[in-house]
Protein backbone atom coordinates (compact mmCIF):
# COMPACT_ATOMS: atom_id res chain seq x y z
CA UNK A 1 0.00 0.00 0.00
CA UNK A 2 1.49 3.89 -0.66
CA UNK A 3 2.63 5.25 2.54
CA UNK A 4 1.15 8.90 3.68
CA UNK A 5 3.40 12.19 3.55
CA UNK A 6 2.95 11.38 6.87
CA UNK A 7 4.34 8.28 7.65
CA UNK A 8 8.71 7.89 7.84
CA UNK A 9 10.96 6.90 4.69
CA UNK A 10 12.50 4.50 7.16
CA UNK A 11 11.00 2.88 10.66
CA UNK A 12 12.70 1.61 13.50
CA UNK A 13 11.96 -1.42 15.83
CA UNK A 14 13.77 -2.72 18.59
CA UNK A 15 12.93 -6.74 18.79
CA UNK A 16 15.33 -8.22 22.13
CA UNK A 17 18.79 -7.26 21.06
CA UNK A 18 18.00 -6.89 17.88
CA UNK A 19 17.35 -3.20 15.91
CA UNK A 20 15.22 -3.71 12.51
CA UNK A 21 15.32 -0.93 10.74
CA UNK A 22 13.18 -0.62 7.20
CA UNK A 23 13.09 1.04 4.41
CA UNK A 24 9.61 2.54 3.83
CA UNK A 25 8.87 3.94 0.31
CA UNK A 26 7.25 0.71 -0.81
CA UNK A 27 5.02 2.66 -3.67
CA UNK A 28 8.66 3.73 -5.33
CA UNK A 29 10.01 -0.08 -4.07
CA UNK A 30 12.02 2.07 -1.35
CA UNK A 31 13.60 4.01 -4.21
CA UNK A 32 16.78 6.11 -1.92
CA UNK A 33 16.26 9.79 -2.07
CA UNK A 34 18.53 11.68 0.62
CA UNK A 35 15.52 11.92 2.90
CA UNK A 36 15.54 8.13 3.38
CA UNK A 37 19.56 8.07 3.61
CA UNK A 38 19.56 10.88 6.60
CA UNK A 39 16.64 8.78 7.63
CA UNK A 40 19.10 5.31 7.67
CA UNK A 41 21.73 7.55 9.76
CA UNK A 42 19.60 8.28 12.24
CA UNK A 43 18.25 4.96 12.44
CA UNK A 44 21.67 3.50 11.99
CA UNK A 45 23.15 6.04 15.28
CA UNK A 46 19.92 5.16 17.50
CA UNK A 47 21.15 1.54 17.35
CA UNK A 48 25.07 2.22 18.11
CA UNK A 49 24.25 4.23 20.69
CA UNK A 50 21.64 2.10 22.55
CA UNK A 51 24.10 -0.22 24.36
CA UNK A 52 20.56 -3.13 24.65
CA UNK A 53 21.19 -3.34 20.92
CA UNK A 54 23.41 -6.29 19.41
CA UNK A 55 22.82 -6.50 15.66
CA UNK A 56 21.22 -4.60 13.00
CA UNK A 57 19.03 -5.88 10.58
CA UNK A 58 18.34 -3.68 7.56
CA UNK A 59 15.44 -4.45 5.81
CA UNK A 60 12.80 -3.50 2.67
CA UNK A 61 8.82 -2.81 3.13
CA UNK A 62 6.72 -4.38 0.44
CA UNK A 63 7.16 -6.55 -2.20
CA UNK A 64 11.03 -5.42 -2.66
CA UNK A 65 14.27 -4.15 -0.73
CA UNK A 66 14.88 -1.42 -2.72
CA UNK A 67 15.36 -0.29 -6.55
CA UNK A 68 18.20 1.88 -6.61
CA UNK A 69 18.38 5.78 -6.47
CA UNK A 70 15.90 7.52 -6.85
CA UNK A 71 15.96 8.88 -9.88
CA UNK A 72 12.14 10.40 -11.11
CA UNK A 73 9.26 9.77 -8.01
CA UNK A 74 7.39 12.96 -7.24
CA UNK A 75 9.74 13.07 -3.76
CA UNK A 76 12.84 13.21 -5.33
CA UNK A 77 15.55 15.46 -3.41
CA UNK A 78 18.54 16.12 -5.24
CA UNK A 79 18.32 19.72 -5.56
CA UNK A 80 18.15 20.17 -1.15
CA UNK A 81 20.57 20.54 0.64
CA UNK A 82 22.31 17.98 2.97
CA UNK A 83 23.63 17.86 6.31
CA UNK A 84 27.14 16.59 5.73
CA UNK A 85 27.65 14.31 7.93
CA UNK A 86 29.94 11.73 6.02
CA UNK A 87 32.03 13.95 4.58
CA UNK A 88 33.20 17.63 5.00
CA UNK A 89 32.50 19.22 1.97
CA UNK A 90 30.77 22.35 0.41
CA UNK A 91 26.75 21.92 -0.35
CA UNK A 92 26.16 20.92 -3.94
CA UNK A 93 23.07 23.01 -4.12
CA UNK A 94 24.06 26.76 -5.75
CA UNK A 95 27.49 24.48 -7.94
CA UNK A 96 26.77 23.61 -11.38
CA UNK A 97 28.80 20.42 -13.27
CA UNK A 98 30.71 18.50 -11.52
CA UNK A 99 31.45 20.16 -8.95
CA UNK A 100 27.50 19.80 -7.86
CA UNK A 101 27.50 15.75 -8.46
CA UNK A 102 30.85 15.32 -6.85
CA UNK A 103 29.60 17.42 -3.71
CA UNK A 104 26.16 15.50 -3.07
CA UNK A 105 27.67 12.15 -4.40
CA UNK A 106 30.42 12.22 -1.58
CA UNK A 107 28.19 12.88 1.06
CA UNK A 108 25.10 10.99 0.13
CA UNK A 109 26.34 8.31 -1.97
CA UNK A 110 29.65 6.99 -1.41
CA UNK A 111 30.19 8.87 2.23
CA UNK A 112 27.23 7.28 3.90
CA UNK A 113 27.91 3.94 2.77
CA UNK A 114 31.43 4.25 3.99
CA UNK A 115 30.04 5.41 7.09
CA UNK A 116 28.26 2.65 7.38
CA UNK A 117 30.39 0.27 6.79
CA UNK A 118 32.29 1.49 9.58
CA UNK A 119 29.28 0.66 12.19
CA UNK A 120 30.86 -1.36 15.14
CA UNK A 121 28.11 -3.77 15.21
CA UNK A 122 26.90 -6.69 12.94
CA UNK A 123 24.45 -5.59 10.01
CA UNK A 124 22.67 -8.15 8.40
CA UNK A 125 21.28 -6.85 5.03
CA UNK A 126 17.64 -8.76 4.50
CA UNK A 127 16.53 -9.05 0.98
CA UNK A 128 13.51 -9.56 -1.44
CA UNK A 129 12.50 -8.90 -4.77
CA UNK A 130 14.55 -6.15 -5.86
CA UNK A 131 17.90 -5.03 -4.85
CA UNK A 132 19.25 -3.21 -7.41
CA UNK A 133 22.49 -0.50 -8.42
CA UNK A 134 21.65 1.58 -4.78
CA UNK A 135 20.45 -0.91 -3.04
CA UNK A 136 23.21 -3.19 -3.95
CA UNK A 137 25.23 -0.10 -2.16
CA UNK A 138 23.08 -0.34 0.77
CA UNK A 139 23.42 -4.58 1.01
CA UNK A 140 26.83 -4.11 0.47
CA UNK A 141 27.08 -1.59 3.29
CA UNK A 142 25.88 -4.14 5.99
CA UNK A 143 28.14 -7.51 6.67
CA UNK A 144 26.36 -10.11 5.05
CA UNK A 145 22.81 -10.48 3.30
CA UNK A 146 19.80 -13.15 3.74
CA UNK A 147 17.86 -13.42 0.85
CA UNK A 148 14.50 -14.60 -0.32
CA UNK A 149 14.41 -16.90 -3.23
CA UNK A 150 12.71 -14.63 -5.02
CA UNK A 151 15.59 -11.69 -4.51
CA UNK A 152 17.38 -10.96 -6.90
CA UNK A 153 20.28 -8.40 -7.63
CA UNK A 154 21.73 -5.80 -10.79
CA UNK A 155 23.33 -2.99 -11.02
CA UNK A 156 22.09 -2.11 -14.91
CA UNK A 157 23.57 1.38 -14.81
CA UNK A 158 26.13 0.63 -17.75
CA UNK A 159 23.32 1.57 -19.71
CA UNK A 160 23.74 4.89 -19.08
CA UNK A 161 27.55 4.83 -19.67
CA UNK A 162 28.46 4.74 -16.04
CA UNK A 163 30.86 2.11 -14.86
CA UNK A 164 28.94 1.21 -11.61
CA UNK A 165 27.41 2.41 -8.65
CA UNK A 166 29.54 4.64 -6.38
CA UNK A 167 30.28 2.46 -3.52
CA UNK A 168 32.01 0.39 -5.90
CA UNK A 169 32.11 -3.39 -4.14
CA UNK A 170 31.77 -5.19 -7.38
CA UNK A 171 35.26 -6.86 -7.05
CA UNK A 172 34.75 -8.22 -3.73
CA UNK A 173 31.39 -8.79 -3.17
CA UNK A 174 31.65 -11.11 -6.15
CA UNK A 175 34.84 -11.69 -8.18
CA UNK A 176 36.35 -10.13 -11.00
CA UNK A 177 35.03 -12.00 -13.75
CA UNK A 178 31.57 -12.23 -11.85
CA UNK A 179 31.59 -8.38 -11.25
CA UNK A 180 32.43 -8.26 -14.80
CA UNK A 181 29.18 -10.37 -16.41
CA UNK A 182 27.18 -8.28 -14.16
CA UNK A 183 27.57 -4.88 -15.36
CA UNK A 184 28.31 -5.90 -18.76
CA UNK A 185 25.05 -7.25 -19.58
CA UNK A 186 23.33 -5.61 -16.45
CA UNK A 187 21.27 -8.76 -15.91
CA UNK A 188 19.31 -9.69 -12.86
CA UNK A 189 21.26 -12.29 -10.84
CA UNK A 190 19.05 -14.42 -9.03
CA UNK A 191 19.46 -15.26 -4.77
CA UNK A 192 20.78 -18.49 -5.93
CA UNK A 193 23.34 -17.70 -8.55
CA UNK A 194 24.43 -14.90 -5.40
CA UNK A 195 24.68 -17.60 -3.20
CA UNK A 196 26.72 -19.56 -5.75
CA UNK A 197 29.11 -16.83 -6.08
CA UNK A 198 29.58 -15.48 -2.05
CA UNK A 199 27.69 -12.62 -2.27
CA UNK A 200 24.46 -14.06 -0.51
CA UNK A 201 25.30 -15.73 2.95
CA UNK A 202 21.61 -17.42 2.85
CA UNK A 203 18.63 -18.15 0.40
CA UNK A 204 15.28 -19.19 2.25
CA UNK A 205 11.51 -19.27 1.69
CA UNK A 206 9.92 -15.91 1.36
CA UNK A 207 7.73 -16.68 4.37
CA UNK A 208 10.82 -17.61 5.86
CA UNK A 209 13.15 -14.41 5.16
CA UNK A 210 12.38 -12.62 8.23
CA UNK A 211 12.10 -15.45 10.96
CA UNK A 212 15.66 -16.88 9.76
CA UNK A 213 16.86 -13.80 10.03
CA UNK A 214 16.13 -12.40 13.07
CA UNK A 215 16.93 -15.92 14.56
CA UNK A 216 20.51 -15.73 12.70
CA UNK A 217 20.94 -12.00 14.43
CA UNK A 218 19.43 -13.59 18.03
CA UNK A 219 22.59 -16.13 17.69
CA UNK A 220 25.29 -13.06 16.84
CA UNK A 221 23.82 -11.13 19.79
CA UNK A 222 24.89 -13.84 22.23
CA UNK A 223 28.49 -13.04 21.08
CA UNK A 224 30.43 -9.98 23.34
CA UNK A 225 29.50 -6.71 21.57
CA UNK A 226 33.03 -5.54 22.00
CA UNK A 227 34.75 -8.96 20.47
CA UNK A 228 32.14 -8.66 17.46
CA UNK A 229 33.77 -5.07 16.92
CA UNK A 230 36.65 -6.12 16.87
CA UNK A 231 35.83 -9.03 14.24
CA UNK A 232 33.88 -6.59 12.16
CA UNK A 233 37.16 -4.15 11.86
CA UNK A 234 39.73 -6.88 11.65
CA UNK A 235 37.56 -8.16 8.01
CA UNK A 236 36.86 -4.70 6.98
CA UNK A 237 40.56 -3.82 7.38
CA UNK A 238 41.27 -7.03 5.19
CA UNK A 239 39.49 -5.58 2.93
CA UNK A 240 40.62 -3.08 2.73
CA UNK A 241 44.32 -4.03 2.39
CA UNK A 242 43.35 -5.94 -0.89
CA UNK A 243 42.60 -2.53 -2.43
CA UNK A 244 38.59 -2.26 -1.63
CA UNK A 245 39.11 1.48 -0.43
CA UNK A 246 41.81 2.50 -3.05
CA UNK A 247 39.87 0.98 -5.57
CA UNK A 248 36.28 2.65 -4.86
CA UNK A 249 38.09 6.32 -5.01
CA UNK A 250 39.15 5.56 -8.01
CA UNK A 251 36.02 4.34 -9.67
CA UNK A 252 33.96 7.00 -7.91
CA UNK A 253 36.61 8.83 -10.54
CA UNK A 254 35.58 6.82 -13.56
CA UNK A 255 31.97 7.29 -12.11
CA UNK A 256 32.00 11.19 -12.76
CA UNK A 257 33.81 11.02 -15.72
CA UNK A 258 30.80 8.77 -17.48
CA UNK A 259 28.56 11.71 -15.59
CA UNK A 260 30.29 14.39 -17.36
CA UNK A 261 30.82 12.67 -20.61
CA UNK A 262 26.70 12.34 -20.74
CA UNK A 263 26.31 15.82 -19.93
CA UNK A 264 28.83 16.95 -22.23
CA UNK A 265 27.52 15.20 -25.36
CA UNK A 266 23.82 14.85 -24.34
CA UNK A 267 22.72 18.06 -22.18
CA UNK A 268 21.95 15.31 -19.15
CA UNK A 269 23.78 13.33 -16.50
CA UNK A 270 22.15 9.97 -16.85
CA UNK A 271 22.26 9.79 -20.51
CA UNK A 272 18.40 10.28 -21.00
CA UNK A 273 17.36 7.45 -18.58
CA UNK A 274 14.34 7.30 -16.08
CA UNK A 275 13.75 4.68 -13.91
CA UNK A 276 11.10 2.78 -16.38
CA UNK A 277 14.01 2.94 -19.32
CA UNK A 278 16.73 1.24 -16.64
CA UNK A 279 14.18 -1.33 -15.88
CA UNK A 280 13.47 -2.40 -19.66
CA UNK A 281 15.85 -4.69 -21.33
CA UNK A 282 17.12 -6.12 -17.89
CA UNK A 283 16.26 -10.24 -17.73
CA UNK A 284 16.61 -12.61 -15.54
CA UNK A 285 20.71 -14.05 -15.65
CA UNK A 286 22.14 -16.70 -13.64
CA UNK A 287 25.01 -18.51 -15.58
CA UNK A 288 26.15 -21.69 -15.01
CA UNK A 289 27.18 -23.90 -12.26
Amino acid sequence: MPSTPDEPVVTYERRDAVALVTLNRPEYRNAQNSKMTYALDAAFTRAVDDDEVKVIVLAGSGRHFCAGHDIGTPDRDADESFERKAVIWWDHTGRAGVDRRFARESEVYLGMCRRWREIPKPMIAMVQGACIAGGLMLAWSCDFIVASDDAFFADPVVKMGIPGVEFFAHPWALNPRAAKEFLYTGDRMPARRAYELGMVNHVVERAELEPHTLALAARISAMPAFGLALTKRAVNQAEDLQGMRAGMDSVFGLHHAAHAHNAEVGGDSLAGMDARAMRSGTRPGGGSA
